[in-house]
């Protein structure tokens, strides 16, 4: 199934005024299929999959771990950082 980036906009959309587990794991639904027909964005599925397991997400925990066997230790670790750095960003919205 491939996705519109008018549906990633929606969903990126709703996270930023939200954040909730859901949305955050749409978006890892999202990037680990297809967008536009450019195949999956292992990185930032695993980036969303980590931010949605870290809020009790356990389909998100699933998928992350599924993710990693596909993926290069370089990659797994630009998915970290790349996790860490919206956390850090977006704390406020997560706390509200």
């Amino acid at each position: 199934m491939a996705y519109t980036m008018m549906e990633v906009k929606e969903a990126s959309d709703a996270v930023v005024a939200t954040a909730t587990k859901d949305d955050l794991f749409k978006l890892g639904l999202i990037y680990s299929t297809d967008v536009e027909d450019r195949g999956p964005d292992y990185v930032e599925a695993h980036k969303w999959f980590s931010l949605a397991a870290m809020m009790g997400s356990d389909p998100a925990k699933a998928y992350r771990d599924e993710l990693k066997l596909e993926m290069s230790s370089a990659d797994l670790t630009l998915a970290q950082k790349a996790a860490r750095g919206w956390l850090s960003e977006n704390r406020e919205s997560l706390a509200a």
